[in-house]
Formats: C-alpha cells, structure tokens, sequence
C-alpha cells in the first residue's frame, strides 16, 4: 500500500502574536482568536462551530498560544491527533518565507521591500521597466489592497492602456490589468519580464492580479499567478523529488510559491471548495508514495486581507465541515498536516499580515498523539514529512514523533 502525506495550509491562519511581534507592529494580534471572539459576539451567531477540527486540539492549540478559551479545548482529543504551535524563525511574515521555512529553507534575511506608501516604485526601476517592456507608463505606484487599487485605477486603466503597478508591507511587486482590455496573457508574460528584473531588488514575488467587469463592478478572477524567486537552498520537496522516494503534488498556488521547484505534479484550483475537491481526488488517485501539499489562499487573499471577520470565519466553518470526507480516505500509512503560514488578522489595523504563531494540527495513526507544545519553528512539518519517508533529517526542523 502506498504511504502518503498531506500539508494543508490554511493562509493565514495565525493563533496568537509571538513575542517577536511588536517589532513588527503586530503585538495583541491574534487571527484565530480574534475571528472566535468576533463570531461569539455576534448576534446571529452562537460561536466559531468548528467540532472536527476542535477535536483534533484546536482549541487547546489557541489556548495555550493565546490563552484564548472561546474555542472549546475540553472536548475529547481523537486518537490519532496531535496538536501543538510553531514559532516563525524567518526574517519576515510573508507567504513565501512561511511555505518555504515550513519545507526546511527558513529566510533568515531581509527580503527587498517597498516601503513608500506612496510612489513605491523608484524612477530607476520604473525606466528598466518600461524600456524591456516597452510600456510608456503606468498606474498606482503605492501600498494598496487589491480591491482597493482596481476601483481607484481600473477605469483609467481601461481608457489609457496602462497597467496597475502596486505594492504591500510584503516583498511584492503587483499588476493589475483588465483580461479583456489588455489581456491576460499580455499581463502574464508582463510579469514574466518584471520578475527577472525585480532579482536585481531581491523581491520575493511579482504577481499578476487580472480581473473583470465595467467601472463600478470589476471584480478579480481566479487566474492570478504568482512569479517567485527560487528557494535560496534545497527543501524538503526537493529531497523527496531527487530521491524518487515519493511524487510531490501542489495544489493551488503550491507550484508558484516554489517557483516550481522540487513539484512534480500542479493542480490549480480556484476557491476553497475547488481547493479541497482537488486535494481529495489527488489522495484518492494517487497510485505511489506521495506528498499533496496544498494551500488554501482564500482565508488570507478574501478574508483576511480584506478584514472581512464573518467571511472568514463562514469559511473556517466549511473547511472544517469537509475534513471527514479526507479521514475517512486515509489508512493507516497516511499523515496530515493542518498549519499556516503567517498570520493575518481581519479584526486588526490596516490589511496587511501580522506576525504570529501557526497551529500544527497532525493526524494520523503513525503519529503519536497528543500535545506538541511550542515548536521552535515551522520547518518540524518538513523535518516529519522526510523522515514519514524515509529520507535523513533536514537541518532545520524536529520530527514529530512517529510510531513505526
């Protein structure tokens, strides 16, 4: 029977600010613990309902991160769980720095950044731009959320040609452009042509941000593209691909945040219900040893970016509604991972991430059980998933205990 692995990553799902965190401005941040609190005091709502992965120690993960109770953590643990939160040891609370510090290739430095709110983008690097592109000009050049930018510009934008150049508090580089008006394979091969010159400013991602409709209703699509810079050293992925131990499928944006590197298989997929369909039939397809390493983008991107607390939480709800239908698949051979990247608290000040600690939820009969306190840092899921395959104990991170 084959032995497989599965990391599901819900984006952004913080439990409780780390004590790095007022140095990031993010201290009393709690992503989790904050959508509990805002649906318990709720009038429509009796609480946060998430009863599987409640009882796969949730609760009792954001107590003793957090100290928060407001999720049950006196339910009964399941047999097959373990439950504990990892400490960030990279440099920044950035998508790629978490995924990339989760496979064993933590970014222990300062990622490029823009960080004028306004006229982000130097004259320089907007003149390089223009002359390998050939654009005459461009529109933004500021720290923006996405929805934000794309109603301020996108009228302009369909009158002038021009394309939408934005930023965050992030290492990115992001453009916006209409799919009909300019064209989504204009606006791809675009950031194809930035990303190799963003190098020279070590910026982690370029990413193309389309979308639809008139003034006043133009909305995003779900053909967004990530444009990474390659891990600055081998991960996990890559071990499992070099040794031919097992196939290494991403779903989602997986394949984007490593630049393609170390996956064998992309499966894209737009929205969480599609995200899970896609996770699930690659468990049940998968014929060999495998690792299905998926991220659920939507909880950050649609929620908590956009400090939408019920959203959010509506999703956490449907998420968690899904997971019996993954357990159920699983034999005895079989490992899963729920964790997070970063945080990115709706109820907290402006849209950008907030620097947190991130549940590691394990299931699984290989899996000891119980409580995993504290983990040093995030790279324990990877260290786990190499030594559930046999593979020698990356240099960063610590096993999970596992039962032969």
């Amino acid at each position: 029977m084959p032995r497989k692995a599965i990391v599901l990553v819900l984006d952004s799902l913080g439990v409780g600010c780390t004590p790095d965190s007022s140095a990031f401005n993010d201290h009393g941040a709690n992503t989790l613990g904050h959508i509990a609190d805002w649906r318990e005091a709720s009038t429509s709502h009796s609480g946060l309902n998430l009863p599987n992965l409640t009882k796969m120690g949730l609760g009792k993960v954001l107590n003793s991160a957090s100290r928060n109770s407001v999720l049950n953590a006196n339910v009964d643990i399941n047999a097959k769980a373990c439950f504990g939160y990892a400490t960030p040891i990279s440099t920044g609370k950035d998508t790629t720095s978490g995924h990339w510090e989760m496979m064993g290739a933590p970014v222990e430095f300062n990622w490029g950044q823009f960080t004028d709110k306004h006229n982000s983008f130097p004259e320089e690097l907007l003149s390089r731009i223009y002359d390998k592109t050939g654009l005459l000009t461009s529109l933004g050049n500021c720290h923006s959320s996405g929805t934000t930018i794309i109603n301020k510009f996108g009228e302009e934008h369909i009158r002038t040609g021009a394309p939408i150049f934005y930023t965050s508090a992030d290492s990115v580089f992001q453009i916006a452009a209409h799919e009909l008006h300019f064209g989504l394979d204009r606006l791809l091969s675009l950031c194809e042509k930035v990303r190799v010159i963003l190098d020279d400013y070590n910026i982690g991602r370029v990413i193309a941000r389309p979308f639809l409709g008139a003034p006043g209703e133009f909305i995003r699509t779900g053909n967004r593209r990530d444009f990474s810079v390659a891990p600055h050293k081998p991960t996990v992925l890559n071990q499992l691909q070099e040794s031919a131990t097992a196939q290494v499928v991403g779903v989602g944006k997986i394949s984007d945040i490593f630049a393609g590197s170390g996956i064998d298989k992309s499966i894209k997929a737009v929205g969480i219900p599609e995200l899970f369909d896609q996770t699930l039939s690659a468990f049940k397809n998968s014929e060999s040893d495998t690792l299905i390493f998926t991220n659920f983008v939507d909880f950050d991107s649609e929620y908590g970016h956009r400090r939408d607390a019920q959203g959010y939480a509506d999703a956490l709800e449907y998420f968690d509604s899904r997971m019996p239908e993954l357990l159920a698949e699983m034999s005895d051979e079989d490992v899963l991972f729920i964790t997070a990247d970063h945080g990115c608290d709706p109820t907290w000040n402006g849209s950008d991430h907030t620097r947190e600690y991130v549940p590691i939820i394990g299931y699984g009969a290989r899996l000891k059980s119980g409580d995993l306190g504290c983990r040093s840092t995030f790279a324990d899921i990877g260290a786990t998933v190499a030594q559930h395959f046999g593979l020698p104990t990356p240099k960063y991170g610590n096993p999970l205990p596992l039962l032969q």
